[in-house]
């Protein structure tokens, strides 16, 4: 067994601080020093890795803004969340090593390779919560909205947490001589401990409820441009599927006034989602409005996203879905009206071009003969004259104070605008209210127990599928649940002080009983 601890140690003090033999080095400030540095950047990395999680629902949009800048379509926010990952493991098993090397006396020197990483891992974490305080802001309010659905995890996770490691904490008052730091550790681990016990009373979250409200219903973003290329009648129809209540596009104006369905609207953006460059590569670079209808319908407008896989999700088609999405062209706003009369769903759209384009865009839906209440028009550009020659088309609002001054009750905002506490106040008056853009599980689950009435979304196939949110718990249950994880603990960290401190006597009395036989054999002074 002793040298099958030997092992132990040698493998343990190698990986930590190379070296194989134990250290005559025994410099405990420093020592301190980058323990409680590793501690910081440990945290700081599992931070952060949970801030690149959370804001993945909206991880489109970065590399959307990417592709801005940089003309090349790349998963960047994926790169982001391996590298963010791989760096957090690596901290946390460094910190394993180290909270393992003190429970076994061995002295904590830390190699200065992974002093070096260490201070490269909490420069990434510096520059990427600074980026995104720069160039990102909005996505801070859906860090915080995370929290409501997450917080009564988390504060599981950190009794169980502060359990194992008060054996640690333990360990090292017993060690230690000086009653004042013996005071002082307690007094720490006791603020600690009443701070993660009592934080239930701060968490407000709409799942803690006792009635769940109804499903909200699905709006395809795009279509559902996760199983087929956006804005095509393929992702159209593949939402259809999904049993959504809406198809969510844009429009814009050919250069032969004919309305299109494209949401990119800038030069070089026709590069994203078409073959532009191998069709009319002289004019790769234009905006999609000086192409004519034709010219656009000869652009292949679904290569891209078998090429790019946006989603990491083209693996799930079939052969035949393949073939079907490299076809596809970009279609007009009277097939996709078409599509919506035969199926019975709304539409909802925004204007690309400005106001000038709402008359054709008006005259394109009235000719179509699709019914008027199936056409939820969000632009506010000419809402007026829209209301005096489509009196039935069902008025949309991207604001509440616009809504209000309108006198409506349909309103269409980002899910990150509204706190949980507004969504179910708005939905409780009978204002309709639909959120997006919503792709993750959690965040569905978050506003279905807020009330929402409805989400647009990227994901349909995976959201139609819940039948439940991902967790519900009535208040009693919860009350149940935080007080018995709370006495668990205590009890437990009170056997573990014990423990400690029959093993601290036994210690003692041991040390004490050889010195006593030891005695006739010593010599005296």
């Amino acid at each position: 067994m002793r040298s099958q601890e030997s092992i132990f140690r040698i493998c343990f003090r190698g990986v930590y601080s190379c070296y194989w033999t134990r250290s005559r080095d025994n410099n405990q400030r420093c020592a301190c020093f980058w323990f409680s540095f590793l501690s910081l950047v440990s945290v700081s990395t599992l931070g952060w890795v949970y801030i690149c999680f959370i804001a993945y629902n909206d991880h489109s949009d970065v590399n959307w803004k990417a592709f801005e800048k940089f003309s090349r379509w790349v998963n960047w926010f994926m790169c982001v969340i391996i590298l963010s990952s791989v760096l957090a493991i690596y901290c946390l098993l460094l910190l394993l090593f180290s909270l393992f090397q003190f429970a076994i006396k061995e002295p904590l020197d830390l190699h200065w390779l992974h002093k070096v990483l260490l201070f490269l891992g909490l420069v990434i974490v510096v520059v990427g919560i600074a980026g995104i305080s720069s160039e990102w802001k909005e996505e801070w309010s859906t860090i915080h909205l995370s929290l409501q659905a997450t917080a009564p995890f988390l504060q599981l996770g950190a009794v169980g947490a502060l359990t194992m490691l008060s054996w640690l904490v333990f360990q090292s008052y017993h060690r230690t001589q000086s009653a004042a730091s013996k005071a002082l550790i307690i007094g720490a681990l006791v603020a600690v401990s009443v701070a993660i016990f009592l934080s239930p009373l701060l968490i407000h979250s709409p799942c803690i409820i006792d009635k769940l409200p109804p499903k909200p219903a699905l709006i395809g973003h795009r279509g559902a441009p996760v199983l087929a290329p956006e804005n095509t009648m393929m992702s159209f129809r593949r939402s259809a599927e999904c049993e959504v209540i809406a198809f969510e596009t844009d429009v814009q104006l050919s250069k032969d006034k004919k309305p299109f369905l494209m949401h990119d609207n800038g030069m070089k953006f026709l590069r994203r989602t078409t073959n532009v460059d191998d069709v009319f590569p002289e004019r790769a670079d234009n905006n999609s409005s000086d192409f004519t209808m034709e010219e656009l319908q000869s652009l292949k407008a679904g290569k891209w996203f078998l090429k790019t896989d946006p989603f990491w999700s083209v693996s799930l088609l079939s052969e035949e879905e393949k073939a079907n999405a490299c076809n596809q062209t970009v279609p007009t706003l009277s097939e996709l009206l078409d599509l919506a009369k035969e199926r019975n769903i709304s539409v909802i759209f925004d204007l690309k071009n400005g106001s000038y384009d709402c008359n054709i865009t008006v005259t394109t839906i009235l000719n179509s003969s699709i019914s008027q209440n199936l056409i939820w028009w969000l632009p506010s550009t000419c809402r007026e004259d829209v209301k005096k020659h489509a009196q039935r088309f069902r008025q949309v609002y991207s604001s509440v104070s616009e809504m209000k001054d309108n006198n409506g009750s349909f309103l269409n905002v980002k899910y990150s605008s509204l706190s949980t506490e507004e969504i179910r106040n708005l939905t409780s008056r009978n204002v309709t209210v639909n959120l997006w853009v919503v792709n993750e599980r959690w965040l569905f689950s978050l506003l279905w127990c807020s009330g929402a009435s409805s989400v647009t979304t990227n994901t349909c196939h995976v959201l139609s599928g819940m039948s439940r949110p991902d967790w519900h718990l009535k208040y009693c249950t919860y009350l149940i649940i935080w007080i018995t994880a709370d006495l668990v603990s205590l009890v437990l960290m009170v056997v573990l002080f014990y423990l400690q401190r029959r093993k601290k006597s036994r210690n003692l009395l041991d040390s004490s009983w050889n010195r006593k036989e030891m005695s006739p054999f010593l010599s005296s002074d």
